[in-house]
């Protein structure tokens, strides 16, 4: 089985309105604007697409498993509605403040266990994100990312890897 690129992308600030706390219930997740038509493109280009999460309110008790179960899937139907499945959908339900873990971002565990799980070549792959820590996890697993600001069009992050996609 040969490997294949992935496009890794943050949720909160990438591809869900950020409103500068905790995304904590469906009736607060929107998604960004160019986030569909971004996604097609990746497609289009060959990427598959993996999240990759901090969900560390769950930590806080501030929303449930069963909250960004909801979220997550409402967006895995719009993105197969798009006819841009996700790959799969990885994150981490801890906080610093309440222990520490190797799967929470700057951690880099999740995106480690996507590429492992389903074939994906780190060297051929971008991580999205609008923290540092972001491209943290994807960096030591030989993922280039690209930094992004909160709510930014991802179009525009798209359009950049595709240009520096060999």
């Amino acid at each position: 089985m040969s490997l294949r690129p992935c496009l890794f992308l943050d949720r909160d600030g990438v591809i869900n309105h950020d409103p500068g706390d905790y995304t904590k219930t469906l009736s607060e997740f929107t998604i960004l604007p160019t986030v569909m038509e971004a996604l097609r493109v990746a497609r289009d280009a060959g990427f598959e697409v993996v999240l990759i999460t901090n969900q560390g309110g769950l930590a806080k008790g501030l929303y449930t498993h069963k909250d960004v179960a909801e979220i997550h899937a409402f967006l895995g139907a719009e993105c197969e509605k798009n006819g841009t499945p996700l790959l799969d959908i990885f994150y981490s339900p801890h906080h610093p403040s309440t222990g520490r873990s190797l799967s929470r971002k700057p951690g880099s565990l999740m995106v480690e266990r996507a590429c492992a799980k389903h074939g994906l070549d780190p060297e051929c792959s971008w991580m999205v994100g609008d923290k540092q820590r972001d491209l943290d996890a994807a960096s030591p697993v030989g993922v280039r990312g690209v930094l992004i600001g909160v709510n930014a069009p991802l179009l525009d992050a798209v359009h950049h890897i595709l240009s520096q996609h060999s």
